[in-house]
């Protein structure tokens, strides 16, 4: 694997005052003010901007930055016309194309195909410009990253397109659009960008950008994918490799997929392998027209690396023209302590995104950034969050270090994992200890498993660090359906519940939990939601927080949603495709909630509020 240098070099002038923390430049007339004369990067947002850590787009940046490089933020253009993309003039270097922090399709529609009519990452949580409700009216289109690169395209044919960001890494091969309700080609095809870099992406978009500095090209980038016309490929690939190559695999191609869906299936569970064991060969799929190359995945970030780009100068707020922006209010006074998951769930694309080794922050650099948030003007005392994917995954490691299965937790914990329970506890005490810092919570979701195994941790978190209710995921209740999540058994949640709550007693507190359920899994039938509600009640949980299961491109259960078949065995599975089937999972779950809303305990009436009801003064 080819290692980008992450090491930072001197920038030249950015027109700031030393020590400034002022957000990077979002207009043309800013770049001006800077007395700047050329931009070299401009990078294009869904997402309103918001200089936080928390925001890929703003890290790229600030990383970009910290090389020496111009880099100026085009936050959700208009997307009717080029002028957003003409303020800057001709970039330098390149575009850097991103839907946001979320794929825009599950930004803009509900699992169920609603349009949403709030958006989290945009001014005030308006999607829209202005009053008309329209899709063509949305701060953010329909599959953003297409369309910005368009429009870059359009604007300065000449200047380099790069893809990244969450959307352009799971939709990077032959994908499912629940929107459109069809498989799509990869989105490097579709948008014909110069490179689109997967993953995590630091190290391949500082390589892409010195490459293209020195006048070189794209090429083997690790965490990149390369699109090739026909004559590339024959350049390349004169001989296509065998099946069982060591240096590359062929996944299933477009038109095969469409001939026999199932074949989608074997081509996402060959991206998974290659996802989580860090394979070095490289995946080739023939699109429609062209190739898509993917080269191997680029190392995980060391813990000295993941120190210096989380502690570079971000302002930590949103760009001035945009104050208020609700994703923000969420997590203004967190901290991101611990990236990749191994838990590899069937339905998320963490591990995809990711990666599923674990790469944990130094408690010496968390401590500095708790000492620049409880600075802040709008700190109250309150860490809102030390989290990342899993919080309690922080400081694990595996004693082989080789391993390419990298399935840590399922359907137990592998032995080989090691977990420094006292490296946490002791990072929430020093936490505690600095001046202005009165609670630290953990607002991120937390293994089970992990917990049962760290009862010390578990015992902080209960007593001090539990913002209202621990969060968990069971997920569901039946084994049947777990399986096909590929999460732990039942039992876990029954031992792990009452093993808490024994806890809480002897600490002389009521913990509450806020289990996370999914409904319509690909094999999951009214019958056993029925039955995942009696398991919820006798347990005394209460149903509170449940999504229908959305079939997001770069999961091993939206393959499953696709085809049919059972992620390990192909063997049939039943799957609620039609909105009456899903509807009819998601009213049970609705009706037990609404139940449960009845039977809580009405707070007692305040004196001004009685006042009013009798007429009394």
């Amino acid at each position: 694997m080819t290692k980008s240098n992450l090491t930072t070099t001197r920038p030249r002038s950015n027109g700031l005052t030393p020590g400034s923390r002022q957000p990077l430049p979002a207009s043309g007339e800013e770049c001006r003010k800077r007395g700047w004369d050329q931009v070299d990067i401009v990078l294009v947002s869904g997402d309103a901007y918001i200089d936080h850590p928390s925001f890929g787009i703003a890290l790229i940046g600030r990383l970009l930055e910290s090389h020496g490089y111009r880099v100026a933020i085009l936050a959700q253009p208009r997307y009717d016309r080029l002028d957003d993309f003409l303020q800057f003039g001709r970039p330098r270097l390149f575009f850097g194309i991103s839907a946001g922090n979320l794929d825009s399709i599950v930004a803009n529609y509900s699992g169920n195909g609603k349009v949403r009519t709030e958006d989290a990452y945009s001014a005030g949580g308006n999607p829209w410009r202005s009053s008309e409700r329209s899709r063509t009216n949305r701060y953010r289109p329909d599959r953003a990253s297409l369309i910005y690169a368009n429009l870059a395209r359009a604007a300065f044919k000449e200047v380099a397109i790069i893809l990244g960001g969450v959307e352009a890494s799971l939709r990077r091969f032959v994908h499912y659009d629940y929107q459109q309700g069809k498989l799509r080609g990869s989105l490097l095809a579709d948008a014909k960008a110069d490179l689109l870099i997967y993953g995590m992406g630091e190290r391949a978009v500082v390589e892409a950008a010195a490459r293209l500095a020195a006048g070189l090209g794209l090429e083997a980038i690790n965490g990149s994918c390369e699109r090739l016309t026909e004559a590339q490929m024959q350049l390349r690939f004169p001989d296509l490799p065998p099946a069982g190559s060591d240096s590359c695999s062929i996944l299933p191609s477009w038109q095969a997929i469409e001939v026999d869906q199932r074949l989608f299936m074997a081509a996402e569970r060959l991206v998974d392998v290659h996802a989580r064991g860090y394979l070095p060969t490289q995946l080739l799929q023939r699109q429609q027209s062209s190739w898509l190359l993917q080269h191997p995945v680029a190392a995980p970030l060391t813990t000295a690396e993941l120190d210096q780009v989380y502690e570079l100068p971000y302002s930590r707020k949103p760009h001035p023209t945009n104050p208020d922006i609700p994703a923000y209010r969420m997590i203004c006074h967190s901290l991101t302590i611990v990236r990749g998951c191994s838990g590899n769930c069937s339905f998320c694309a963490i591990t995809r995104h990711q990666g599923p080794i674990i790469s944990s922050r130094s408690p010496a650099s968390i401590l500095r950034e708790v000492r620049i948030v409880s600075a802040m003007d709008n700190f109250t005392g309150t860490i809102s969050d030390l989290g990342g994917p899993t919080a309690n995954l922080y400081q694990t490691s595996c004693k082989v270090g080789s391993c390419r299965k990298h399935d840590c937790l399922y359907p137990q914990l592998c032995p080989n994992l090691q977990v420094d329970e006292e490296a946490f506890v002791k990072l929430l005490h020093d936490i505690l200890k600095i001046e202005k810092v009165k609670h630290v919570f953990i607002s991120s979701g937390l293994r089970m498993e992990l917990l049962l195994k760290t009862p010390r941790l578990l015992a902080e978190i209960i007593a001090k660090h539990t913002p209202g209710a621990m969060k968990i995921a069971p997920e569901h209740t039946e084994d049947a359906v777990l399986s096909l999540m590929h999460k732990e058994s039942h039992q876990q949640l029954i031992d792990f519940v009452s093993h808490c709550r024994a806890v809480a007693a002897e600490l002389g507190k009521k913990i509450i939990f806020t289990p996370y359920m999914i409904s319509a899994h690909p094999g999951c039938t009214a019958e056993h939601t029925e039955a995942l509600l009696k398991k919820l009640g006798t347990l005394d949980l209460q149903v509170k927080q449940f999504q229908d299961f959305t079939p997001t491109p770069g999961t091993l259960s939206t393959a499953m949603f696709v085809t049919g078949l059972h992620r390990d065995t192909d063997e049939p599975i039943q799957v609620a495709r039609k909105k009456l089937e899903r509807k009819e999972q998601r009213g049970l779950l609705e009706r037990q909630r609404c139940l449960s809303d009845q039977q809580r305990p009405q707070k007692s009436m305040s004196k001004q509020a009685s006042r009013k009801m009798t007429g009394k003064k």
